[in-house]
C-alpha cells in the first residue's frame, strides 16, 4: 500500500497547482482543475430487488437511482448510473474501505458485489460558460441543456479515451471521468480546444 505522503494525483505532473497561481479568471470562457484522490466504489446487483436496493441506501444513506443516466447525490456523496445492474459511489478520499464493509455486510445472502476502482480513474473538472461547446467537439452525445441536465451522467467516447460525464450544475460544470492511463492525454486534448474560448485552471 502506497504511505499517504507518497501519493501523487495522476496530473500532479503538469503543475497545475503553479499554473493556478498565475492564471486569470476574468474573461475565462472555460476553467479547468484536477479532482485528485476521490473515492469510487463499483457496485453492481438487481435493481428491481427490493434487498438491493435498501442496503445500498442502508449504507449510503442514498437511493438507489434506477434510471438510465441518473445521479443520486446528498453533500459529498453521489452514486452514478452506469448500467441496469452497475454503479458508482463516490464520496471522499479514504472512505472506500469502510463503505465497502458496510455494501458487503448489508449484501450477505445476496448476488451483489461491491470494489474499490478508487485508484483507476482520474478525474477532470472542465466548468463555465463554454464548457459544452469544448465537450461537443469530442462527443456524440447531444450535451443541449434541454437533452442533457444537472444531475444526469453517461459513458460516452471522448475523442477517443473512454469518459464518464456528469453535469454537476448549470454553470455548467462537467467531471470526467477517466482511466488515468488517458488523463494526462485528455487532458491536454481538452486544454488545447478550452484555449479557443479562454482558458483558465483552477488548483
Amino acid at each position: 500500500m502506497v504511505e499517504t505522503y507518497q501519493r501523487r494525483s495522476a496530473l500532479a505532473h503538469l503543475g497545475l497547482v503553479a499554473r493556478a497561481a498565475g492564471s486569470s479568471r476574468e474573461r475565462a470562457g472555460i476553467i479547468m482543475s484536477e479532482v485528485p484522490h476521490r473515492t469510487i466504489v463499483n457496485i453492481r446487483g438487481m435493481a428491481s430487488d427490493p434487498a438491493f436496493s435498501s442496503a445500498v441506501q442502508t449504507a449510503t444513506g442514498l437511493p438507489l437511482p434506477e434510471a438510465a443516466n441518473a445521479v443520486s447525490s446528498a453533500g459529498v456523496w453521489q452514486i452514478l448510473w452506469l448500467g441496469p445492474n452497475e454503479w458508482w459511489i463516490t464520496g471522499p478520499d479514504g472512505e472506500a474501505d469502510s463503505l465497502i464493509e458496510a455494501l458487503r455486510a448489508n449484501f450477505a445472502g445476496q448476488h451483489a458485489a461491491a470494489c474499490d476502482v478508487s485508484e483507476s480513474r482520474a478525474i477532470i473538472r472542465l466548468k463555465g460558460p463554454k464548457a459544452r461547446d469544448v465537450l461537443m467537439r469530442g462527443v456524440s452525445l447531444d450535451l443541449h441543456p434541454r437533452a442533457f441536465r444537472v444531475g444526469q451522467c453517461a459513458q460516452t467516447g471522448l475523442s477517443r479515451a473512454n469518459a464518464l460525464l456528469h453535469l454537476v450544475d448549470d454553470a455548467p460544470t462537467f467531471e470526467i471521468y477517466v482511466l488515468k492511463s488517458f488523463s494526462d492525454y485528455l487532458w491536454r486534448w481538452l486544454e488545447t480546444v478550452a484555449r479557443d474560448f479562454g482558458l483558465a485552471v483552477e488548483a
